[in-house]
């Protein structure tokens, strides 16, 4: 018996699909509480071109201590994100009550980029095409088609490793 399960949420923060897959998230995290580690991976799409910014800055929220709460709050305002740029990274971070000019400092040292960058290499090495795409007991799922019965899918995988 294992005490916790990791699933891994390859997502891309300025996708409207990653966006709608937060309440399967919430809905995991509920069921499971701890036993069920959900890691935030990144995997930004060319296609939107702040969503490599946004990946930064979830790292450093990470650093603050609240990773998914930032994660969330910025797929919330994906369209935004996508009008306006880096500013509403930082209005998401003010209203979060993190360090502003951390997440500034950040975006403009490139600090973050190293873990951005493996987990992008590490997607496309297990054949993540597109986000959201969930991978949980070493089976992969993919969420930017449909979310149709993917979480009673994670859920029985997760079941399985938990039992």
């Amino acid at each position: 018996m294992t005490d916790s399960v990791i699933l891994d949420v390859w997502c891309e923060l300025q996708c409207p699909d990653c966006h709608a897959a937060l309440d399967d998230v919430r809905a995991l995290r509920a069921r499971y509480g701890d036993r069920l580690d959900i890691r935030l991976r990144h995997f930004p799409l060319e296609k939107h071109k702040h969503s490599f910014a946004a990946a930064q800055a979830a790292e450093e929220a990470v650093e603050q201590g609240q990773g998914w709460p930032y994660a969330e709050a910025v797929l919330a305002r994906a369209a935004e994100l996508g009008r306006e740029g880096e500013p509403v990274l930082l209005d998401v971070a003010r209203e979060l009550g993190l360090d502003v000019d951390e997440f500034d400092t950040a975006l403009i040292d490139g600090r973050h980029i190293l873990i951005v960058d493996a987990d992008q290499a590490e997607g496309k090495a297990i054949g993540v095409t597109g986000t959201p795409t969930y991978v949980i007991g070493g089976e992969r799922l993919d969420g930017g088609k449909s979310q149709d019965g993917l979480r009673a899918r994670i859920e029985e995988i997760a079941d399985r490793l938990l039992a």
